[in-house]
C-alpha cells in the first residue's frame, strides 16, 4: 500500500504521500493519516478588535470581537498583507509567538475580554478547519458569536459543517475573473462563488470585500459584472466593501489604489442596484455610512471604525420603518 491520502477540505484536493503536506502547509500525511499541524496553536489571539475592522458593518455594529489566526493558507495571493502568517510553515514560526490555546482558552479569553464574537481571521480559517469548527461549537454554547473572515476557497461539504455555528462571514471576492484567481492568487473563481451562495443558504450573514488592485482588477466592467452577480445570487442588500490596495508582499511595484477610482467603483455598484456599498482603507466622505435601502435616510454614520451616529430602532429605519438587512444589537 502507498499510504497516500487525499485531502477533501478545499478544491485543490491534495493527494499526499506519507510525510507530505498540503499546499496550505498546515495539513500533513502522517503515517497514512491526514493530520493538522496547527490545532490549538494560533500565532495570533487578539482581543478588542472592532467588528467593523473585519469588515462587518451590518453585524453587531460597535461591538468588539476576539481575533484568532494560525499559520497557513490555501491561496497564495501576491498582495497578501498577512503573508508572514499565511505563507508560513507552522514549524518555522518563532516559538515565542506560538500560543498554547485549545478552544476552551479562546472562548474563555473572548468572554473575559467581553467580546461579543470570535473572528477566525488574518490568515485563512479554512486551513485550520478543525480548530475553527471546535472553537465555534464551544463559543455557540457559551453565547459568543462566530465570524469567518475568509477567501471562501473550500469544498461544499466542509463549508456546510463550518456554517452550522457560523453567525457571520466576510468573504474576500478578489475579482470576477478566473484568470485573476489563477495568476494572482493561485486559486479558482467558481468554488468561491459557490461558497458565498452556500453561506447565504445556510443563514450566515454575509458581507463581501473586493480589494481593488491597480492594473490587475481595476476594471469597471468586471466590477459591474461582479455586482450584478451579487444582486442576483445573494440580494441587493448584501454589503460590499471596496478596499484600497497598498503595496504588499510580491506587488511592491504597484501604487496604492487611486481614491477617485474607489469612488467610481462604488458608484458603479450602486448603479447595479446594490444598496450598501462601502469604501475602506481610505477617507471618502460617506464611504463608511449606512443608508436605508428604502427611503435612503442615514442610519449609521462612521469615521473609520468608529460609529458617530446610530439611528436604527430595533433594527429598523426610524423614518420609514423598513427592516435593515443585517444582525443588529
Amino acid at each position: 500500500m502507498s499510504g497516500k491520502v487525499r485531502c477533501l477540505l478545499c478544491p485543490r484536493e491534495c493527494v499526499l504521500s506519507p510525510g507530505q503536506r498540503g499546499d496550505c502547509r498546515s495539513r500533513l500525511n502522517y503515517k497514512g493519516k491526514l493530520v493538522t499541524l496547527v490545532y490549538g496553536k494560533p500565532l495570533s489571539a487578539h482581543p478588542y478588535d472592532p467588528v467593523e475592522k473585519k469588515p462587518l458593518f451590518h453585524f453587531l455594529p460597535g461591538t468588539r470581537c476576539f481575533s484568532v489566526a494560525s499559520a497557513g493558507c490555501n491561496l497564495h495571493c501576491k498582495f497578501c498583507q498577512n503573508w508572514s502568517i499565511s505563507q508560513l510553515n507552522p514549524e518555522d514560526a518563532d516559538p515565542g509567538r506560538v500560543i498554547d490555546a485549545p478552544p476552551e482558552k479562546i472562548v474563555e479569553a473572548a468572554q473575559r475580554s467581553r467580546c461579543r464574537s470570535i473572528a477566525y481571521t488574518y490568515s485563512e480559517p479554512i486551513t485550520f478547519f478543525e480548530y475553527t469548527r471546535d472553537c465555534q461549537e464551544l463559543a455557540s454554547e457559551k453565547g459568543v458569536k462566530n465570524i469567518l473572515v475568509t477567501a471562501g476557497f473550500i469544498n461544499e461539504k466542509p463549508l456546510r459543517e463550518l456554517c452550522r455555528h457560523a453567525d457571520a462571514a466576510n468573504v474576500d471576492l478578489k475579482a470576477m475573473s478566473d484568470e485573476y484567481y489563477r495568476t494572482i492568487c493561485s486559486g479558482r473563481l467558481d468554488p468561491v462563488l459557490r461558497a458565498i451562495e452556500v453561506m447565504a443558504e445556510e443563514g450566515v450573514w454575509v458581507e463581501l470585500t473586493n480589494l481593488v488592485v491597480p492594473t490587475l482588477n481595476d476594471d469597471l466592467d468586471m466590477i459591474k459584472k461582479m455586482c450584478a452577480w451579487i444582486a442576483e445570487k445573494t440580494g441587493v442588500e448584501t454589503p460590499l466593501h471596496f478596499s484600497r490596495f497598498h503595496p504588499q508582499y510580491k506587488l511592491m511595484d504597484l501604487p496604492p489604489t487611486p481614491k477617485d477610482f474607489l469612488v467610481k467603483a462604488r458608484d458603479a455598484a450602486l448603479g447595479e442596484g446594490l444598496k450598501h456599498v462601502y469604501v475602506g482603507n481610505v477617507d471618502v466622505p460617506g464611504g463608511g455610512d449606512t443608508y436605508c435601502a428604502g427611503c435612503g435616510k442615514l442610519l449609521i454614520k462612521r469615521m473609520g471604525y468608529a460609529i458617530l451616529e446610530y439611528n436604527l430602532k430595533n433594527g429598523r429605519c426610524p423614518y420609514c420603518g423598513k427592516a435593515a438587512a443585517g444582525r443588529w444589537n
